[in-house]
């Protein structure tokens, strides 16, 4: 074989290798791009459109598939559907705004995964909708239900709390959560592992989240997790908008404005938290008992958000940046329900979530001292309630 012969030979092989590995390539696009037949009769099913209009016949149906009245649905809906709108998209799918916000309220309200069998989806489409309407929920919501703290708000949370609880100069109760994933296979993780989320937030008195922090996750805990939050930089460095001291009887010395939590957090200047239970007198347990009081609320706030989202409870396969967007979507979902619906007194009896132990740190001296006057206006008479000396 001459030389001309062989270099026509080698160039013919790289020639077929080329075709070879362009022909390798198209197929895995077409095999990656297959369609399952349940999602193509999409066409001619028309399983959503019966279910959404026979549900929205039955209001209190409605409320049970997806925890919101057709109202608060609707106003949703025209909030979120500039968003959410696509003419043709997932697969040359077209899903309309109605039909990507009630699988997704459904699927907050259960934590359901085999939503994509009952709409008629890919179970990737399904994730992407799910994760795509939970970021736009909060962003539509919270300027709404949930806008960033003024003066004027903390001010109208103290005046609500005074009122019922008697705990004076309260702008609300702090406290957290860990909410439990797991990561999907195939997400960078050798082994799918569970994961929890920390949501840290602060209820006011009508056991809505006035301020919430989700992360970081829970091996990611240290003594500064709430200093190191953005909601703690905030408090800490004196930019989350708190009035200042104001007395609290009159011609009485000025007290600072304060969150009330429990012993998880460090006392600060504007965070107060009990005494240690350790040889109490009936001063420290009148204080400890009145700051149990207006602790409950965000106690309560949390019941009534894990057991009305019930996402929250299920170890659902996600990933860490899709559990932030769910579990902001229900934060705002939940104050909107409060708004517009009321609380349920039902969902405050079980606290379904796990408590957040923080790492313990020293109490600052100055938090100290608020902390006494706090105690000895709780025993005064201007400040004493008959029923703190029963339960203590």
């Amino acid at each position: 074989m001459d030389l001309e012969t062989a270099i026509t030979l080698q160039l013919d092989l790289l020639a077929f290798r080329v075709l070879l590995a362009r022909f390798i390539s198209q197929r895995s696009r077409i095999m990656r791009r297959r369609v399952h037949p349940m999602v193509l009769q999409r066409k001619t099913d028309k399983t959503f459109y019966v279910l959404y209009q026979d549900l929205r016949r039955h209001p209190r149906r409605f409320l049970e598939y997806t925890n919101l009245a057709i109202s608060s649905f609707d106003e949703l809906l025209r909030l979120v559907t500039p968003h959410i709108s696509h003419d043709a998209s997932d697969m040359q799918i077209s899903i309309r705004p109605e039909e990507r916000l009630l699988l997704t309220l459904r699927f907050l309200a259960t934590g359901e995964t085999s939503l994509h069998v009952t709409y008629l989806l890919g179970r990737s489409i399904l994730q992407r909708i799910v994760h795509e309407t939970c970021e736009v929920i909060w962003e539509v919501l919270q300027p709404i239900v949930m806008p960033q703290p003024t003066e004027q708000l903390w001010g109208d949370v103290a005046e609500e709390f005074a009122i019922r609880t008697q705990f004076p100069n309260c702008i609300g109760a702090l406290d957290g959560r860990h909410i439990q994933f797991q990561m999907p296979p195939r997400s960078g993780s050798k082994e799918c592992k569970k994961f929890s989320v920390v949501l840290m937030a602060i209820a006011d008195s009508s056991y809505k989240f006035v301020a919430i922090n989700v992360g970081p996750y829970g091996s990611a805990l240290n003594a500064n997790v709430l200093r190191s939050s953005t909601m703690g930089r905030k408090l800490y460095q004196g930019r989350f908008n708190v009035p200042g001291p104001k007395p609290i009887v009159e011609g009485g010395n000025a007290l600072p404005h304060v969150l009330v939590a429990d012993e998880a957090f460090g006392l600060h200047i504007n965070i107060m938290k009990p005494f240690i239970e350790l040889d109490l007198d009936i001063r420290k347990k009148a204080y400890n008992y009145r700051l149990h009081r207006a602790r409950l609320y965000a106690g309560r706030a949390f019941s009534s958000l894990a057991n009305k989202w019930r996402v929250l409870q299920n170890t659902v396969q996600l990933r860490p940046g899709h559990a932030d967007s769910v579990i902001k979507a229900t934060c705002v979902l939940h104050n909107l329900v409060c708004q517009r619906q009321g609380p349920n007194w039902d969902d405050m009896q079980t606290d379904p979530l796990l408590y957040v132990e923080f790492p313990s740190v020293r109490d600052a001296v100055e938090a100290e001292t608020v902390r006494e006057q706090f105690a000895d206006y709780f025993v005064s008479p201007a400040g004493e309630i008959t029923l703190q000396y029963s339960r203590t």
